[in-house]
């Protein structure tokens, strides 16, 4: 087989907008405290380290706010009943999701998201391509540690030279450099091309079908 066997993936920016669902349930839980709501722009520029990192950036205080733990709690409770309102796919992700399946080539998901969130929206999205999706936990660290996407490779029974990494941002250029595994960046979501090379991506692409390309024929 040409090209990479396996693909990771992040979630967020990368195969789904959930920009607008996640806005919502952060101004819900502002809401709720009396707290200051938040513009999209804002929220997109707090995602990409979790769901504890973003509340922290909402809050003035940050993690050291007297309520920070009651509103992480309802903010986690809030968008785990309602990440799907006004969630979709990126332009061409279910043909490429798709047609790399069909190919035989591995994929799996492995995202900053809470757990319960990222095995729900991959039941209702990529059930039927993607086995193996993987939020945070407790137990695990979170990226750009390393540690998720080494056990996605033990379940895919796969090296790192086999793999790729695809992500928007980067939290997911630097998870895919402590995991020894290369990475495609995307220009789509939550981070722009400059903030992209910035960081040191080598390879960005801006559609689905460049994507498969890079998966493909690239190594």
């Amino acid at each position: 087989m040409k090209g990479y066997k396996g693909i990771i993936f992040d979630l967020d920016g990368t195969l789904l907008n959930t920009l607008e669902d996640l806005t919502d349930a952060v101004n819900y839980t502002m809401v709720q405290f009396g707290l200051k709501e938040k513009t999209m722009a804002q929220v997109k520029s707090y995602v990409g380290n979790g769901v504890a990192q973003l509340i922290a950036l909402c809050l003035d205080e940050g993690a050291s706010h007297p309520a920070y733990q009651a509103v992480h709690d309802t903010f986690v409770s809030y968008y785990d009943a309602n990440c799907n309102h006004k969630t979709g796919l990126y332009e061409g992700v279910d043909t490429l999701l798709a047609s790399l399946h069909l190919e035989g080539r591995k994929l799996a998901i492995v995202s900053n998201k809470f757990d319960s969130a990222v095995k729900a929206l991959n039941v209702l999205y990529f059930s039927q391509w993607i086995d193996f999706a993987l939020g945070v936990t407790d137990r695990i660290k979170r990226k750009p540690a390393a540690d998720m996407v080494l056990i996605c490779l033990e379940d895919m029974k796969l090296a790192p030279h086999e793999v790729v990494y695809v992500g928007d941002s980067e939290v997911d250029l630097q998870t895919a450099k402590n995991a020894g595994i290369n990475c495609i960046s995307v220009d789509w979501g939550f981070r722009d091309r400059d903030c992209l090379i910035l960081n040191g991506a080598s390879v960005i692409v801006s559609d689905a079908k460049a994507l498969e390309s890079e998966i493909c024929d690239k190594r």
